[in-house]
């Protein structure tokens, strides 16, 4: 959508899915430049020049998808203290880079209350992250597959992002169940968020928390 080239990714299986409950997405190569539209100053040094290059590539994302929802495409998307961006009035969304790609959600608020992303290589997880963030049960249904344990990973990521914004929760990894098959996601507490995902040049993961989502 937009700006899309063809060497960056293809979202449309997951941009169809998202689109049945409102949420547009959308994708960027991170490119030299990209960093004047992050929301902080630069300081100079390369791993904050890569930072500030991601995070604005990812604004750059978010600005195009607000005007497509008829929003303020210039808002500042301003960090919070927790380093989530600041929505405009009426809106959810969410941002997320790697090394190469930005990936940004947004959709109008209502039924929806709040929507994370994460995006991921498409490489195996680490054993020692294996080790901290797959529960027992995830690591069943995965069966020892790394690249479909990275995508759990990558679906408990995006499962923080949409849940700490509504209340603060200092989820851990154990905290969060991810199930691939069925498109869920089950917190300790009961509550339940909606999954899509799509496995590609690389590993992307919304999570969808609607009104009375608790079990």
């Amino acid at each position: 959508m937009g700006e899309a080239r063809a060497d960056d990714l293809d979202l449309a299986p997951l941009s169809a899915s998202l689109a049945e409950y409102g949420v547009l997405i959308g994708t960027r190569r991170i490119r030299p430049g990209d960093e004047a539209a992050a929301s902080y100053p630069v300081v100079a040094g390369a791993a904050s020049l890569a930072r500030s290059r991601a995070s604005g590539a990812a604004r750059i994302v978010a600005r195009r998808l607000l005007a497509e929802l008829g929003s303020d495409g210039e808002a500042p998307l301003m960090r919070a203290p927790s380093g989530a961006p600041g929505w405009p009035p009426g809106i959810v969304g969410s941002l997320a880079h790697d090394a190469e790609f930005a990936v940004a959600v947004a959709a109008r608020a209502g039924r929806l209350l709040s929507v994370g992303v994460d995006v991921e290589p498409a490489e195996p997880l680490p054993a020692d992250l294996v080790d901290l963030a797959l529960l027992p049960a995830e690591r069943e249904e995965t069966g020892g597959d790394g690249v479909k344990q990275r995508l759990v990973f990558a679906c408990k990521e995006a499962v923080y992002k949409a849940i700490h914004p509504l209340d603060g929760s200092a989820l851990e990894y154990p905290d969060i169940e991810a199930r691939l098959t069925a498109g869920s996601a089950r917190l300790r507490d009961g509550r339940r968020l909606k999954l899509a995902t799509l496995v590609t040049g690389r590993l992307v993961a919304a999570a969808l928390a609607f009104e009375g989502f608790a079990s």
